[in-house]
């Protein structure tokens, strides 16, 4: 009798690179590669009522599904697509078919964890495995010098623990061929984003990186960026730029969905190195890969706490509301900060927004306007393309002062930050067009803009700022 097993595919959307996949083809002559849409994540909403998922994400995921079972299509397999809740539809799929296992990709956060453990209690009740792989990070876990639990809780005590002595193990080749899949099994349609209750996100001309998803879009990106442009070579230069498609990565929303491997980006950085140029940049992409690497194994440590008000230091957070007017003027970037705004705006226009930007906001949000820091999480995890729970509210933990972190006093000095970044004003000049006639020298001072001024610049339509200026400056 034949073995079987089902590789259900979670945010792994990939065929290089992909444990589940090695080890199926190893241990099993029947491989039934299987994707579920999440009705809970696809057509669910937050705590603070926000779409789990929204219209750019799940474009997204749809564009990387699709061309997951293109790919396996390519090499004799097919991809079964279903909505519903996994832990019911693969149980039903692995009875139905006497598979022997199981496998799939470990995930490490409160909803996914729920999940994986209730497909696992039902595949118990008729002898089938749950077999968990990896690929999620850098490293592999049971090469790190210490237990998860007792991941330091700095990043520079973690950095300095692994970069030099961590090994990366190489990315796992891409198989050549597969088997098909058994006749009885209808592969199903691929859903619409209407049917998850979106209308399909027009393409602002402002956006300057359409991202599309899928293995072949993140690894044609990572070609462009390493090999064609030779931008690697700049990144620590240009990493925090603010407009246009080069100046960083971007390989972000790929990483999230897992339709490229942080070892395969690891890899072509060593390539890279050895066959052009090591410089401060190309070690600057590779601290950032640690910093995901990191943030996902404190996710492990702490657990539920990472989404807690008071965090993993459980901190009294009395401080922060959840003023929802407040929260929808930043949310709708109409705080009349200009530098807010045009991040804000971007995010709403094209699910992306700059880490940059992502900072400013975020400690705006919490230290300026003394709104819940959750909120904010949310939101984000409902609107960004590359969304990764343990990247977004580790990053709102550490903004917002109650991560492992030991700085408490991290305050941003908004216009700071503002002329720092964007000197003229151009980012905020094209994301906010009602703002073009103002002079670079008041385009981040709304408090220097007289009444009159706001009639020749035509700025009736932009809000007057909601908190003080003036306190920024020194």
């Amino acid at each position: 009798m034949k073995q079987s097993a089902i590789v259900w595919f979670r945010q792994d959307l990939r065929l290089h690179d992909n444990e589940a996949i090695s080890t199926a083809l190893k241990m099993a002559e029947e491989v039934i590669p299987v994707f579920v849409f999440d009705e809970r994540v696809f057509k669910g909403t937050t705590r603070f009522g926000f779409p789990k998922t929204g219209a750019f994400r799940a474009q997204f995921m749809l564009e990387s599904v699709a061309e997951l079972r293109s790919g396996l299509q390519e090499l004799g397999s097919n991809l079964l697509v279903r909505v519903g809740r996994p832990e019911c539809i693969i149980a039903e799929i692995a009875q139905q078919r006497k598979v022997s296992w199981v496998l799939c990709n470990r995930e490490r956060t409160q909803e996914e964890v729920f999940v994986q453990d209730a497909l696992e209690q039902k595949l118990w009740t008729f002898g089938v495995e749950l077999l968990y792989t990896r690929g999620k990070m850098l490293y592999y876990t049971q090469d790190l010098p210490v237990p998860v639990h007792h991941t330091p809780d700095t990043f520079t005590q973690f950095r300095k623990e692994n970069e030099s002595i961590t090994p990366v193990r190489p990315p796992l080749p891409t198989p050549s061929s597969m088997p098909p899949l058994p006749g009885s099994l209808d592969p199903g349609e691929m859903p619409s984003l209407e049917s998850f209750g979106h209308e399909t996100p027009q393409q602002d001309q402002r956006t300057t990186l359409h991202f599309k998803g899928g293995e072949r879009e993140g690894l044609k990106r990572l070609r462009y960026y390493f090999w064609e442009k030779d931008l690697i070579a700049q990144y620590k230069e240009t990493r925090n730029g603010l407009l246009g498609s080069d100046y960083s990565s971007k390989f972000s929303p790929w990483l999230s969905a897992g339709c490229l491997s942080p070892k395969l980006i690891y890899h072509e950085i060593k390539r890279y190195e050895r066959e052009r140029v090591a410089n401060e940049s190309t070690y600057w992409l590779f601290f950032e890969l640690l910093w995901r690497d990191y943030f996902r194994l404190l996710g492990k440590k702490y657990g539920n706490k990472i989404f807690l008000k008071g965090g993993p230091q459980s901190k009294n957070m009395r401080q922060l509301k959840n003023n929802h007017e407040l929260f929808k003027v930043w949310a709708e970037g109409k705080t009349g900060i200009p530098f807010i705004d045009a991040n804000m705006r971007e995010l709403n226009t094209s699910g992306f927004m700059s880490n940059r930007g992502r900072q400013n906001v975020a400690s705006f949000l919490v230290k300026d306007l003394k709104v819940n820091w959750q909120m904010g999480a949310e939101y984000f995890e409902s609107l960004l393309i590359d969304y990764d729970p343990c990247s977004n509210w580790g990053n709102w933990n550490y903004v917002a002062g109650v991560g492992s972190d030991p700085r408490e006093d991290r305050y941003f000095n908004i216009l700071t930050q503002a002329r720092n970044y964007d000197p003229r004003g151009s980012y905020v000049q094209h994301w906010l067009p009602e703002l073009a006639k103002v002079p670079q020298e008041k385009i981040h001072r709304p408090d220097l803009i007289s009444s009159l001024d706001r009639q020749e610049y035509k700025l009736n339509g932009y809000p007057k700022p909601i908190v003080r200026v003036e306190k920024w400056i020194h």
